[in-house]
């Protein structure tokens, strides 16, 4: 799968809204038929940081995100929003979904 980590630095006026601001272009991607998981987080420790952590089935998936319209769309609506030019992490990884963390193993919760 391919898996995918950014940080989007979000202007102060945006951040509590930027669930809001992301509804449609996330609610689209998650209905893409390659996409696993495309999940956001808010940082605890600086409030306009918000974390997107996402996957896709495989490099096709990946390119079909990519040439949607509502990517398109998002490159054009989200960055008067930010702050900065998001972070990103982009690999492929042979698994396709979370593995558990035996570290922490959580005995009868697996």
């Amino acid at each position: 799968m391919i898996f995918i980590t950014a940080r989007f630095r979000v202007r102060p006026e945006h951040a509590d809204r930027w669930p809001e601001i992301v509804a449609d272009f996330t609610r689209a991607t998650r209905a893409e038929p390659g996409c696993l998981w495309f999940d956001w987080s808010r940082s605890v420790a600086d409030p306009t940081e918000y974390v997107l952590v996402e996957a896709f089935r495989d490099d096709e998936a990946g390119a079909a995100h990519v040439r949607s319209a509502h990517f398109k769309a998002a490159q054009q609506t989200l960055p008067p929003h930010l702050a900065q030019t998001p972070r990103i992490v982009n690999t492929t990884v042979p698994q396709d979904d979370w593995s558990l963390l035996g570290e922490m193993a959580v005995p009868g919760h697996e």
